[in-house]
């Protein structure tokens, strides 16, 4: 646990209506520096008090003075506070300084919180990156609380519409002996993402904004061509795509989008020779800033406690075969 520390200082000159730009509505600009520089921020008037880690408290204090400066001139916006911390290169200074914050996400069941720290992480990284990866076996929420942030993300209007998104890829059946056209073929394979919205907003609600085409359920190929602005988009079961469908689907991220990749690579359905599109991403675009990775392991799994157990065995298993070259 890092050192904690505080720092009071004052924004000259006092101006109410700077003040308001600074802190944006709602106070949404200093709750968003608070999530992403892990730090508290507090103030009566042009007063300020940070509170936080010894390597945060500063680096606030920096960020807000800019920003402060910045309201002389313009109106402060979600994408400029946005900007400024990735000018300060935030993400990989602060990922290994601070704990991660509770992200509570208010939805229609009520609201849901991470359980343990993997999934507290989760959440904190969503809140704070534009593209996150979650990665790890069945079980451990990764999909379900993507879809609670997405659903939340919508109820406060920070985005347009949310894109489910699914590999159409066979686990060992057939897609073709399938009734119906492509969608209807592929529908199975999004019902665990339908699922989950049905329990967060309601079956009628999700009915009504699917026939709106405010959230849309669709097989990856659809993606092919579009730019995704001021859209929640989620992949799921990403261990199924190809490197190119990877790279197709992260490129179409736009404007006021958040994108959560989600998927177990213990679970890979795609023929052997072909390697997984997630797997070469944690390859290829780990360190890269603005992008946030969480592994979860099977001590975080929140179904049966047997799931746990099997989860284990079978990674014994692929243990001893490595060790043993069979």
């Amino acid at each position: 646990m890092p050192n904690r520390t505080s720092s009071e200082f004052a924004l000259d000159p006092a101006d109410a209506e700077r003040l308001a730009n600074l802190a944006g509505p709602f106070d949404a600009h200093l709750r968003q520096l608070e999530l992403r520089l892990g730090v508290e921020i507090g103030n009566r008037g042009n007063i300020f008090r940070i509170a936080g880690p010894e390597a945060a408290v500063p680096r606030a204090e920096r960020i807000l003075r800019a920003l402060w400066h910045d309201t002389a001139s313009e109106t402060l916006t979600d994408a400029t506070v946005h900007l400024r911390l990735g000018e300060a290169a935030v993400d990989r200074a602060v990922e290994d300084d601070i704990e991660p914050q509770e992200v509570a996400v208010r939805v229609k069941r009520g609201t849901i919180r991470g359980r343990g720290r993997n999934q507290a992480k989760y959440l904190h990284a969503i809140a704070t990156h534009d593209i996150n990866f979650g990665i790890g076996p069945a079980g451990t929420g990764k999909t379900y609380l993507a879809v609670a942030m997405a659903v939340e993300a919508l109820n406060e209007s920070k985005v347009q519409r949310v894109i489910l998104v699914r590999p159409a890829v066979e686990a060992g059946e057939k897609l073709g002996f399938l009734p119906g056209d492509l969608t209807q073929k592929v529908d199975p394979y999004l019902r665990p993402l339908y699922d989950a919205l049905y329990e967060m907003l309601g079956v009628e609600k999700v009915v009504k904004l699917l026939e709106k085409s405010v959230i849309e359920v669709a097989p990856l190929a659809y993606m092919r061509g579009r730019t995704l602005n001021d859209a929640f988009v989620i992949l799921d079961e990403a261990q199924n795509t190809s490197i190119e469908q990877m790279k197709m689907f992260l490129t179409r991220i736009g404007f006021g989008s958040t994108a959560v990749v989600t998927g177990d690579l213990t679970q890979i359905d795609l023929p052997r020779h072909q390697k997984s599109g997630l797997k070469d991403a944690l390859e290829v675009l780990r360190g890269v800033d603005g992008i946030g990775f969480t592994f979860f392991e099977s001590k975080d799994v929140v179904r049966h406690p047997l799931v746990a157990r099997i989860v284990n065995a079978y990674d014994a298993r692929d243990q001893t075969d490595k060790e043993t070259g069979t």
